[in-house]
């Protein structure tokens, strides 16, 4: 049995009938039961979070491997995470796939990056098998960040290569099925590096309307995002997913989708495609 966190989300919700396809019994941990897809061989657990260890040791009794999608972000994500692993282990879970965060580090720029690393660290010590899909930015996300018809952010000129969640849900439910990813860390971009700039360009002609990008300093990229009234971690943390872009760090295409699913990567016209 393989037990799917984040069921009603964008990567767990997209693993979750991939898995079903394959016809394998899965479990589908959600907070919302009436938000949960209805699948063949599947049932539905509630937990109340990933914190609740108890609930989700009970949640996973009888489970064999957990696609543990990364909780939502928070400052004390690792601890939500590591009670998660813990209560893997309790259950007997053997295997874990956790969605993390591509060239994660202790000290890499975007803040959340270094939540992820942590918990990677953990689940290497864990004791379980494990794998890591260490995802870039998703391509997904970039149109909400030019939903006002401009992308904002101290970026520079710098790359990332991004990835579609398509790709992020096909290669995990590879590592779920198969030993062939087992104790490894997999680096996941999409077929190419592009900057901001040239991102607002591709939506603006896929949209056929005016996209455009302003490269904010760093205090206007503060000033911009003082009205949400978001806390100043998570603010900051938004701003490094600029900063990261700008130092490099989300440069560098791997060939790691083609790799395990045997397909290349789609780029963002096809990921604009599918979603629109």
């Amino acid at each position: 049995m393989i037990a799917v966190t984040g069921a009603t989300g964008g990567i767990g919700g997209r693993v979750a009938p991939a898995v079903a396809e394959r016809g394998i019994e899965q479990r589908l941990l959600v907070r919302d039961p009436s938000r949960a897809p209805e699948l063949a061989d599947a049932e539905v657990v509630q937990v109340p979070g990933y914190g609740d260890g108890e609930a989700m040791r009970q949640a996973l009794e009888g489970a064999e491997t957990l696609m543990l999608v990364s909780f939502e972000e928070s400052e004390d994500r690792v601890a939500e995470h590591t009670a998660a692993i813990d209560a893997a282990i309790a259950a007997g879970v053997g295997r874990i796939v956790y969605t993390g965060f591509f060239n994660a580090s202790s000290d890499c720029t975007f803040l959340l990056g270094r939540h992820h690393f942590a918990t990677e660290e953990y689940l290497r010590g864990s004791g379980v098998e494990w794998t890591v899909l260490r995802d870039n930015f998703y391509l997904d996300v970039l149109p909400l960040y030019a939903a006002e018809g401009a992308i904002r952010g101290p970026a520079g000129d710098g790359r990332m290569a991004a990835v579609a969640r398509d790709d992020v849900a096909a290669v995990a439910v590879e590592a779920l099925t198969s030993d062939d990813w087992v104790n490894q860390a997999l680096e996941l971009t999409g077929p190419e590096a592009m900057s901001m700039a040239e991102v607002a360009e591709r939506l603006a002609a896929f949209y056929g309307k005016p996209v455009e990008y302003i490269d904010e300093t760093l205090e206007e990229a503060w000033e911009s995002r003082r009205s949400t009234g978001a806390p100043d971690w998570m603010i900051e943390a938004w701003i490094s997913t600029y900063t990261a872009v700008a130092k490099g760090e989300l440069d560098g295409v791997t060939d790691t989708v083609e790799r395990v699913t045997g397909r290349p990567p789609i780029d963002l016209e096809e990921m604009l495609r599918r979603t629109s």
